[in-house]
């Protein structure tokens, strides 16, 4: 379980250094665009972002949609402190909450996500709430984390674990979801009731960083606010962090330095109440 008052805590101190560190972050904001509806760009449509951060994602999208109005929601105070100071406040209005508890939802004709479902408690019960308050043609449209995102640091821990021969129970970081298991969480999201045809395009992608040392690699994870903010604990011994270290520099390290891998995961979820289409449909990307 993630403890939401830490991830803000975390969140609102590093939200002046986020956008120096978060370049796969940003990357996976411009695959987004590229999933985004091109029909009605000038039309008066209501957006709702969640996980907004500084407003990297909000700002392409006031771009791209002239005449949306955008309602973007982070749970960090300070995120959305920075993103008001770089974005058009006029055509963006900014919430402090968690979407989680954010019991008054309006309809929106595009509901749309930046590596920020990763940090959800109960993922399906939320997938559930946003697509009833998707319009008649509206698009749910998000990125997150997969399983394969840091494999590198995981498999250090366990290796770091297995050698000093600590029989714990605990990881440094959450656990993703795979391709297929987050499809079939979508697909049950969406209630039995909807007579609409929908859609469901969904892809992943990997993306590598390179770092100088491991401790540069931890530098960055902790400078976009994204340390460990799970309720249970995991074991901190010196010499498991110092035996981690020096796996993880041996094992993973090239003529770039030491890689760490970003799995993204991209889905997009469209109703088609106008469309001769008819059930679930998905379609597969690499």
């Amino acid at each position: 379980m993630i403890d939401k008052r830490l991830l803000s805590k975390r969140f609102s101190e590093h939200a002046k250094t986020y956008d120096a560190y978060a370049n796969v972050q940003k990357s996976m904001a411009k695959q987004l665009v590229d999933l985004l509806p091109q029909k009605n760009t000038n039309h008066k449509i209501n957006i709702l972002e969640i996980g907004c951060g500084t407003g990297y994602l909000t700002r392409l999208l006031v771009k791209t949609f002239p005449n949306a109005a955008i309602t973007a929601v982070d749970l960090a105070p300070g995120m959305v402190e920075v993103a008001k100071g770089m974005t058009d406040k006029e055509r963006v209005t900014f919430l402090c909450t968690d979407i989680e508890e954010m019991a008054h939802i309006e309809n929106y004709d595009l509901i749309i996500s930046n590596a920020t479902f990763q940090w959800l408690n109960d993922l399906p019960a939320t997938l559930e709430k946003l697509f009833t308050r998707l319009t008649a043609e509206g698009s749910l449209i998000f990125s997150t984390f997969g399983i394969d995102t840091f494999q590198e640091l995981h498999r250090s821990y366990e290796q770091a674990k297995e050698k000093l021969k600590l029989s714990i129970d605990s990881s440094p970081g959450q656990m993703f979801y795979n391709l297929e298991e987050l499809s079939r969480i979508c697909e049950a999201a969406i209630p039995y009731s909807s007579a609409v045809p929908i859609e469901i395009t969904k892809m992943e992608k990997f993306e590598l960083e390179h770092f100088q040392t491991v401790r540069e690699f931890f530098t960055s994870i902790k400078k976009i606010g994204a340390a460990n903010s799970n309720k249970e604990n995991y074991c901190q011994r010196p010499s498991l962090f110092r035996e981690l270290i020096n796996i993880y520099d041996k094992e993973y390290r090239n003529e770039s330095g030491v890689k760490a891998t970003y799995h993204g995961l991209f889905f997009k979820i469209e109703k088609h109440d106008h469309s001769e289409k008819s059930g679930l449909q998905a379609r597969y990307y690499t």
